[in-house]
């Protein structure tokens, strides 16, 4: 009996900025039939959280930990605290690392976001697989295929990496989701020719902007969204509240007030094929999904892998603007293999898609993807932080359901590590690890099971700890707000001014976990912190542009600086 008979396959398979209503299954009219066949044959997570970013979600995700105790709380910039220095330090292991020890091979393919700045005007000087710069082949990864930074061209990708050298493209034919499903099922049939089991970590960029997608994937959906987003935000409730996803006693939070009455836009056609754009490309994600599947059948291993999919935080109603200042983005304006300049910015009337446009689906249409919920990614309120959560195994999993316990990301990382029977060390490589934060919930998939630890979040300065029933949020610079999320998941009734025992109690075990979690006042000013270091400072990135705190007092939506931030106070 070989290791493929007694240990699972385990695949985690990550979209990017996926909001909570954007899969078939979980109430949209995207076309998502593979991963609604892997949610309706397994088990559907309603109430699934992420860390609010991609990159500290990413690093939760494959430590187990909270972003700030692997290193990564804001993003890849190094601000200079432990904290936040952007890339995953040696007080953490990978899954991939400790399933290493259990005999698991071991693939990447796609974003891995977790090795540090990443900027494409030194290029050459960028040293991968150092300290600062880990690629996934330092991190217990056999094999990578992807890119290290954080967004790109779907049809020239910058960063990207085979292995560990830099690739570039130079086929016109070329479409990252498509070549990143491709090399998924190359590594899981290159695992068959071996007795290991394997664990695959399949990162997508999709649907993360910018607005790339193919025509006839495009084709499916121009013209559907000319009813405008109110009906869709309405109909996803209802669809949701029919499949048990939602409770039907919870509201659906207003139309966020930056979004006005569909009857104004001013380009309702643009306005439909942004949404068009952002759809195809959850639809080719969901394709290659499906090459995955198919893998898997044909290797006779679809039915002892268990199969995790999921998304990095909510949507993302971050504004490409027109008149932007693109100085820290030349990587975006590459031009493309014909030649052609790409046009960075939400230009009205460039219609999104083609590989020489740069362009985001913006506040209205993300206030569709996270229905019924408020806010986006970068908040703690639901919108930023809720996310689908599927989680399909034939050999364990016997009765389909929706299920309604509540888990983090990080318990992702421990369930792969019960499931193989793996075990997680005190030390790895001669460096002490910190202790597992994530709960294994193995045995959710068959019996009863509940977390036992309150859930803490911290991002640019937003705040949150769910305990039980309770949630415990607020903005950068506002005040606490309380939820009960059984009676009220939509955040709409604040229970602070009722409830203030409750609220000093919980924001006093907030307190104390951020003491002990890296977590620091925002904004963390890298030029302050470098002065704090002890020593040589060199590994402290040049910091390019704005400082944090110039960025974080701005006024207005605009596009973040890739390798800092952005502004978190709602202001525009």
């Amino acid at each position: 009996m070989t290791n493929k008979d007694k240990n699972p396959n385990i695949i985690i398979i990550l979209a990017d900025d996926l909001g909570y209503s954007d899969l078939g299954c979980y109430g949209s009219e995207i076309k998502t039939p593979n991963i609604d066949s892997l949610g309706n044959n397994g088990i559907k997570f309603s109430q699934f959280y992420n860390q609010a970013r991609c990159s500290p979600s990413r690093a939760s995700l494959m430590t187990g930990l909270t972003g700030h105790q692997a290193g990564v709380g804001q993003l890849s910039g190094d601000l200079g605290a432990p904290g936040y220095r952007g890339f995953i330090n040696n007080e953490c292991v990978t899954v991939a690392e400790v399933l290493k020890q259990k005999n698991y091979d071991t693939y990447l393919s796609g974003k891995w976001h977790l090795g540090g700045a990443w900027d494409p005007r030194e290029k050459e000087k960028w040293q991968a697989g150092t300290d600062n710069h880990p690629t996934p082949k330092q991190r217990g990864f056999d094999d990578f295929y992807g890119i290290m930074d954080a967004a790109s061209s779907f049809f020239r990708p910058e960063s990207l990496m085979d292995g560990d050298k830099f690739v570039d493209v130079d086929d016109p034919d070329y479409y990252f989701t498509d070549a990143m499903s491709d090399k998924a099922c190359e590594m899981i049939s290159r695992s068959m020719n071996k007795e290991n089991p394997f664990f695959l970590y399949l990162s997508y960029t999709a649907p993360h902007w910018p607005l790339h997608a193919k025509p006839d994937d495009i084709a499916k959906y121009e013209g559907k969204y000319l009813k405008g987003w109110d009906y869709f935000r309405t109909a996803r409730h209802e669809e949701m509240k029919g499949l048990g996803i939602v409770d039907s006693k919870w509201d659906i939070s207003p139309r966020d007030s930056d979004v006005g009455d569909w009857e104004d836009a001013k380009y309702p056609d643009w306005e439909d094929s942004k949404m068009a754009a952002y759809s195809a490309m959850i639809d080719s994600m969901d394709q290659g999904i499906g090459k995955v599947i198919d893998s898997l059948k044909t290797n006779n291993q679809f039915e002892n892998t268990l199969i995790f999919f999921m998304s990095d935080n909510g949507g993302c109603a971050e504004l490409m603007r027109e008149d932007g200042d693109w100085s820290n983005t030349s990587q975006w304006e590459t031009n493309l293999i014909n030649g052609e300049p790409v046009r960075v910015g939400n230009i009205p009337n460039l219609r999104p898609g083609p590989g020489t446009t740069f362009q985001s689906y913006e506040t209205p249409w993300t206030n569709v993807s996270n229905s019924p919920f408020r806010l986006f990614k970068r908040w703690i309120h639901e919108g930023g932080i809720s996310a689908p959560l599927i989680v399909h195994w034939p050999n364990k999993i016997n009765e389909p359901r929706v299920e309604s316990e509540p888990l983090h990301i990080m318990d992702i990382p421990a369930t792969s590590i019960d499931a193989a029977g793996a075990s997680y060390p005190n030390e790895f490589n001669g460096n002490k690890i910190k202790p597992l934060e994530g709960e294994s919930f193995l045995n959710l998939l068959s019996n009863k099971w509940s977390r036992e630890k309150p859930m803490y979040w911290e991002h640019e300065g937003n705040q949150g700890i769910r305990k039980g029933e309770w949630k415990l949020v607020k903005e950068y610079g506002g005040d606490w707000e309380l939820y009960n999320m059984n009676d009220d998941r939509t955040e709409l009734n604040n229970l602070a001014g009722k409830e203030k025992e409750r609220v000093k109690e919980m924001s006093t075990e907030w307190e104390s976990w951020a003491k002990i979690s890296n977590v620091l006042p925002w904004p963390v000013d890298p030029n302050v912190m470098a002065k704090r270091l002890e020593g040589d400072h060199s590994h402290i990135h040049q910091h390019r542009g704005p400082t944090a705190v110039q960025i974080a007092e701005g006024k207005g939506k605009f596009l973040y600086c890739l390798l800092y931030t952005s502004p978190s106070p709602r202001d525009s």
